[in-house]
């Protein structure tokens, strides 16, 4: 009934294939009310259980693969959009509207949901994703730090980054090319604080708020070795000459990454010990760091202050 956009994701259902094949608007709306189906926007459905079964990016994706079939143009999914396509975090970035590209040199425009930028896109600027033309990590990171703040455009480069989607010096070679680009004050900023070994968005989010506090800038990721000299662990963020380290403590370490057979109280009490031997091996404190103390950071980065000091 429908073209295949990507395998990997339900098919976007058109009010027109609906019709087609013998559904009524009345049908359609029925189907919607009791839960079969889900609207998308007007004129796309999703069947509910893909909707239900999708995470935050892949709701992103559904929605944009229906104003991709319904557009009259020739759009590139961009800007905040295509961080769900290339399977990043979408903290702090909107959700009101997909954001495309038009490629075809007509102005761009908002309307039903849909931001269409008109900017230049050069050879290297898309790729493929899952049947979907979207602009390339490098491009995307870019587009990003014009449309959000520095905290989500961190979280977004950073993400960019670890993953090999980008580099610093490719980032540096394109915003040259933009930087007088509208919406581009921002730009520099995140590009001088982005780092690829930050792993997580809550640590992108930690590095904001020492920046923002002007707190001393600790290393990333750093190895911990045992009395053997052999790596033993590495710890998040560490001042090796103030002998203090900082975990972030996400939900994703006690439950994402537990070992077969083990509880949420088995992982605490393993990142415990962990935390001991490491204190043990360097000398050094450690402060750990969660969701709600980013909740209140003015007040998190006067513990962290007093904590270096």
């Amino acid at each position: 009934m429908t073209e295949l956009l990507s395998p990997a994701l339900a098919d976007v259902l058109l009010r027109r294939e609906l019709v087609d094949a013998g559904h009524t608007d009345r049908a359609i709306a029925r189907l919607v009310t009791d839960g079969a189906l889900v609207k998308l926007r007007h004129g796309a459905y999703a069947a509910a259980t893909s909707w239900a079964g999708a995470d935050e990016a892949g709701r992103v994706r559904l929605v944009t693969r229906a104003v991709l079939r319904q557009a009259r143009s020739e759009l590139v999914v961009s800007h905040g959009s295509a961080m769900a396509e290339h399977d990043g975090p979408m903290w702090g970035l909107p959700h009101d509207a997909t954001h495309v590209t038009r490629i075809d040199g007509h102005a761009g425009r908002r309307e039903a949901g849909v931001v269409q930028h008109q900017g230049l896109l050069l050879p290297g600027d898309v790729v493929e994703r899952d049947g979907v033309r979207v602009t390339s990590g490098v491009r995307t990171a870019i587009d990003v730090t014009t449309q959000v703040g520095v905290e989500a455009a961190l979280v977004a480069v950073n993400h960019l980054l670890h993953t090999g989607l980008t580099t610093h010096e490719q980032l540096r070679e394109r915003y040259a090319t933009m930087e007088h680009h509208p919406g581009t004050l921002t730009t520099d900023v995140v590009l001088r604080l982005a780092d690829p070994r930050i792993e997580s968005v809550g640590e992108s989010r930690t590095l904001h708020l020492m920046w923002r506090h002007s707190l001393p800038k600790p290393e990333p990721q750093v190895w911990v070795l045992d009395r053997q000299g052999a790596a033993f662990a590495r710890v998040d963020f560490a001042w090796p000459e103030r002998k203090r380290w900082l975990e972030f403590d996400g939900r994703q370490k006690y439950v994402k990454f537990l070992r077969e057979g083990e509880t949420v109280t088995d992982a605490v009490l393993r990142e415990k010990r962990r935390e001991e031997i490491i204190a043990e091996l360097t000398g050094w404190r450690c402060l750990r760091v969660t969701w709600a103390d980013l909740a209140d950071p003015v007040r998190l980065a006067a513990r962290i202050r007093a904590f270096l000091a």
